[in-house]
């Protein structure tokens, strides 16, 4: 036979409240959630048993004179609330006690609805110039939000009068309510239905704001978009949100930064990379060139016997750090060697020599053959 004072770890002459406290605790203990030990489950379980039992009066009276067979006998049952399933532990504490607050587990607090409420972030995407991103921009957008309304100024009740306190909350926001549980009545506290829990009840509401408060607004604002920022980059704008309620602050609006594709230019990083077709003599002789870049047109060198895809880099003339605008990253150019589709007679002989000292050979008929299709063409 289980000993439900012992279970609870109170003695026989413990109170109501004592009973509560003792099952928070072992609830809190052994709850499946919580407690991984095999015998967990049927502990809490006997945990239930005994709660109900003792916090009833005659159920405790009969099982302190006769025991589980006297609850038997006298048709109470010894099952517990949670015989046939639990459910989290926060939901059953708020169902007996009307949540944790106050007992270290959290929840179960409730809020003033007249307390200020903060006004929610709001998100705006934005498209902007690969250039834009690189050097910085400032730019002029519309955004709309909710403000404060400038008839009522935020009470949401009509110039002359006033909100007034809900009757059926006492302006709380929350009513109680009696529930009856297997482990006797308990109250249970809900949204107040006649206010919905703003705590008051507007009679002559505002008719610009229709007694909300605040009013949709359109404005515009100046973004100002540091150079260096990247696809993704996000800008926060403290207090372009939604304004609060009840003197909270206003939220913030957060700018998501999106950059359009170059024809010529990719990013990675702070670095910014192109392609750059140069002939086959270039490639062996090397060269200094004219080449675009996100400043204009800048200088390149080429060394000599530069192969296929080998990267040249002008420092310091790629995208701007972030914060740091003094440091720049580098522009990288990979190196594509143009193979010629048309020759003239005169590269035609060209060629062939060099085919001859590089290969130590005269050139195929076949090769020369094929020559001469490219001079046909």
């Amino acid at each position: 036979m289980s000993d439900y004072y012992e279970i609870l770890g109170i003695d026989r002459n413990a109170s109501k409240e004592e009973i509560k406290s003792a099952f928070r605790k072992k609830a809190r203990q052994y709850h499946p959630d919580v407690n991984k030990a095999p015998d967990a489950e049927e502990k809490f379980k006997e945990l239930g048993r005994a709660y109900e039992t003792l916090m009833d009066d005659n159920k405790r009276a009969t099982y302190d004179r006769y025991g589980e067979d006297g609850l038997r006998d006298a048709g109470y049952g010894t099952s517990g609330p949670f015989d046939a399933g639990f459910g989290d532990l926060n939901d059953i504490f708020e169902s007996f006690f009307g949540g944790l607050g106050g007992f270290g587990f959290g929840g179960g607090r409730t809020t003033n609805p007249n307390s200020p409420q903060n006004g929610a972030d709001l998100r705006l995407n934005l498209q902007i110039d690969f250039e834009e991103a690189v050097f910085g921009v400032k730019k002029e957008v519309k955004i709309t939000h909710l403000e404060t309304c400038d008839e009522c100024g935020g009470t949401g009740a009509q110039k002359g009068s006033k909100p007034e306190v809900c009757p059926t909350c006492g302006g709380t926001g929350r009513v109680q309510q009696v529930a009856n549980t297997p482990l006797g009545s308990f109250r249970q506290i809900t949204t107040c239905p006649k206010c919905n829990g703003s705590g008051k009840i507007n009679s002559n509401p505002c008719p610009k704001c229709k007694g909300d408060g605040r009013i949709e607004t359109e404005r515009k604002i100046t973004i100002n978009i540091p150079a260096g920022v990247n696809d993704g980059s996000r800008i926060g704008l403290s207090g372009e949100g939604n304004c609060g309620k009840n003197g909270g602050r206003a939220g913030d609006l957060i700018v998501v930064i999106y950059v359009k594709e170059h024809e010529k230019f990719k990013r990675d990083g702070f670095d910014i990379y192109s392609t750059l077709d140069i002939t086959f003599p270039q490639a062996v002789l090397g060269d200094k060139i004219e080449v675009d870049t996100i400043d204009g047109k800048r200088e390149l060198e080429i060394p000599a016997g530069v192969e296929q895809d080998k990267i040249l880099q002008l420092k310091g003339a790629g995208v701007p750090y972030l914060g740091n605008n003094t440091k720049r990253g580098n522009h990288n150019f990979v190196v594509k060697i143009k193979t010629p589709q048309n020759v003239t007679g005169e590269e035609k002989e060209l060629y062939t020599k060099l085919y001859e000292i590089n290969c130590n050979k005269k050139p195929s008929s076949k090769f020369v053959d094929k020559m001469k299709k490219v001079l046909h063409n």
